[in-house]
């Protein structure tokens, strides 16, 4: 027979677990894709990772795909040069 302790369970045995609990922190950094800080970056790395997190945040998007990572690449301005261009 199972024994309802009152001190581990509300009187329903129902325990919502949906609310953080009042003595849980809330947590020290968002989860990002890609890190949170841009300090040791180069200029032009630094410039793709805002253009990136512009892209996320006026998409509602926490992560993004490859083809949305490519349409910022381009909308940066950058193009893939071929060897016919190079030569």
């Amino acid at each position: 027979m199972v024994q309802n302790n009152s001190a581990e369970l509300p009187a329903t045995g129902f325990v919502d677990r949906r609310q953080p609990a009042a003595t849980t922190a809330p947590p020290a950094y968002e989860r990002r894709q890609f890190g949170n800080t841009y300090d040791n970056l180069t200029p032009d790395a630094r410039e793709l990772a805002l253009a990136i997190d512009s892209y996320k945040l006026r998409n509602h998007r926490r992560f993004v795909t490859y083809e949305e990572m490519l349409f910022v690449v381009k909308s940066l301005g950058y193009a893939k040069v071929t060897e016919e261009a190079t030569a």
